[in-house]
């Protein structure tokens, strides 16, 4: 009796903890190398292991703003352009809460005849969306070259990172932002790259941003989703060859593109996540400009950094 007792116990115990699992959805930008923190998270269990049940979604654009503030999903792993101006015009209430990848992780490649970033001046440069990363990136890295990307540059929006590659390669552009693995598959196929943005810019691209009502009602939700991001930062610094085999079955490539991918990538994931603090400041001077906002806008109306530095407290890393 007392065996049945204990084995109906044991039942119990683990259908509480399947059924207390916080469900929720992250939306990622794009697949590519920048955005393996989540997906990653995921598939190595590191959310389960914070009580979290999570779908990874993939949303791009006017969409994902549209998925956040709709409450469609409930994280957006991308913590430039979008939610930083969201938070600024109160369109879209949402905070940045940490900050994986601190650099953008974009290279500026070019048609075969165009050998140097000044050599784009006049030219047309594919961009996600206005007000995107890859669009602060190009406008910040343009300025370091001595151009004005409000004279020299033309932008056009097409869309995801697949889709400027194939306006490349068929000449509808001159130049565009690529991640690896596709910054190196067009150097492959005679394009130029002319910059990178994150040996130039602190820049965040990839975190966690998520809505002020979430913020206020699921505290220690958000905590632990940090905490999981911080364990798959670990991981992808210190496990070299799983993670370039999780970017094969993630990416669907070779080793010899994972490969690329990862060491082209990994030194830019932060090894203890935290805020950028440096990095956002640019990010709201740059939508500023974007929205024609003229008002100061303070750190703490696009960021709370309380939650990760409690989740960095409980894990042992001493925060920045």
């Amino acid at each position: 009796m007392t065996k049945v007792f204990a084995i109906l116990l044991a039942i119990f115990v683990l259908q509480t903890s399947v059924h207390a699992a916080d469900k929720i959805r992250i939306m990622i930008a794009g697949l590519s190398g920048q955005f393996m923190t989540f997906p990653l998270a995921h598939k190595k269990g590191f959310l389960k292991e914070e009580g979290i049940e999570a779908e990874i979604i993939r949303i791009t654009g006017a969409a994902s703003r549209a998925a956040l503030s709709s409450g469609e999903v409930d994280y957006s792993a991308s913590v430039g352009g979008a939610s930083v101006a969201g938070a600024i015009t109160g369109q879209l209430p949402t905070k940045v809460v940490a900050c994986y990848v601190p650099v953008p992780v974009l290279a500026l490649v070019a048609r075969p005849e165009f050998k140097t970033v000044q050599g784009l001046r006049g030219k047309t440069v594919g961009i996600l969306a206005f007000g995107g990363v890859a669009h602060f990136a190009a406008r910040v890295m343009a300025k370091h070259f001595g151009l004005d990307p409000d004279v020299d540059m033309k932008f056009i929006a097409i869309g995801p990172v697949e889709a400027r590659f194939a306006a490349l390669t068929q000449g509808l552009i001159d130049a565009t932002l690529l991640a690896p693995p596709l910054d190196f598959e067009a150097k492959k196929q005679g394009f130029n790259i002319l910059a990178r943005a994150d040996e130039i810019l602190v820049f965040p691209e990839t975190g966690l941003a998520t809505g002020v009502k979430k913020l206020s009602e699921k505290p220690d939700e958000i905590k632990r989703v940090i905490k999981a991001g911080i364990k798959a930062n670990r991981y992808i610094r210190s496990n070299r060859d799983g993670t370039i085999q999780f970017i094969m079955e993630w990416l669907k490539v070779n080793r010899e593109i994972a490969t690329t991918t990862y060491d082209g990538v990994v030194k830019a994931y932060n090894e203890d996540p935290a805020i950028c603090e440096k990095g956002l400041r640019l990010v709201i001077e740059e939508t500023k400009k974007t929205l024609k906002v003229d008002r100061d806008v303070s750190l703490s109306e696009v960021a709370d950094l309380s939650l990760i530095r409690e989740a960095q407290r409980e894990l042992g890393i001493k925060g920045q």
